[in-house]
């Protein structure tokens, strides 16, 4: 028989599969459809992989930064993906993630929960130049897909540029050059017409 401790890990893994159906805001950049977060995990990582010089803080942990990045999105099996710039959705999200943490977290070997808990926890408070990196990436890449689809989703939902720029000037704290890179798609999708004043 297989022990506790594998059966944990494997309903684990069984568990986290539901990530795929979770649907986010964001379009593919192709616009064809909306990514899932699962998709958005993995998109992030590679993000991580490639972007590494830019952070802050040299030598960024990227290990730990990927481990943040893979599993910072799971609580959205239970608690949803929730619009950034849905006030009423996020006015409870932070208890709703926090319920859905213990539970998905909890699946696992008591060692291993603690390890993810504590990782999940880390990029919420985005106090470490990991966690601040990591949150540069998670806002810069829906940043990346509404300019390639031309301001879709912002423009669906009436989104104005004061609010992409209050949502993503955290991108700042992690990685200064990329904030750099952000303003300059905002003002161009202002250009554009994509995005309200």
């Amino acid at each position: 028989m297989h022990s506790d401790r594998l059966r944990s890990q494997i309903e684990f893994l069984l568990e986290i599969d539901k990530l795929k159906s979770i649907l986010r805001q964001t379009l593919l950049t192709d616009g064809r459809r909306q990514e899932n977060s699962a998709e958005h995990s993995w998109h992030l990582s590679i993000m991580a992989l490639l972007l590494a010089e830019y952070a802050k803080d040299q030598p960024i942990d990227l290990f730990r930064v990927l481990k943040m990045l893979l599993i910072h999105d799971l609580v959205e099996i239970d608690a949803g993906d929730t619009y950034c710039y849905d006030e009423a959705g996020n006015a409870d999200k932070a208890e709703r993630e926090k319920q859905a943490a213990n539970r998905i977290f909890g699946l696992l070997p008591d060692d291993q929960a603690a390890q993810f808990h504590n990782l999940w926890q880390e990029f919420e408070l985005r106090e470490t130049a990991e966690a601040k990196f990591a949150v540069a990436l998670d806002r810069l890449q829906p940043l990346l897909h509404n300019y390639q689809t031309d301001g879709r989703v912002w423009r669906k939902h009436g989104i104005n540029s004061n609010q992409v720029y209050s949502r993503n000037q955290s991108i700042e704290e992690g990685a200064p050059d990329l904030w750099k890179y952000a303003v300059q798609i905002i003002l161009d999708c202002v250009d554009r017409g994509w995005l309200a004043k």
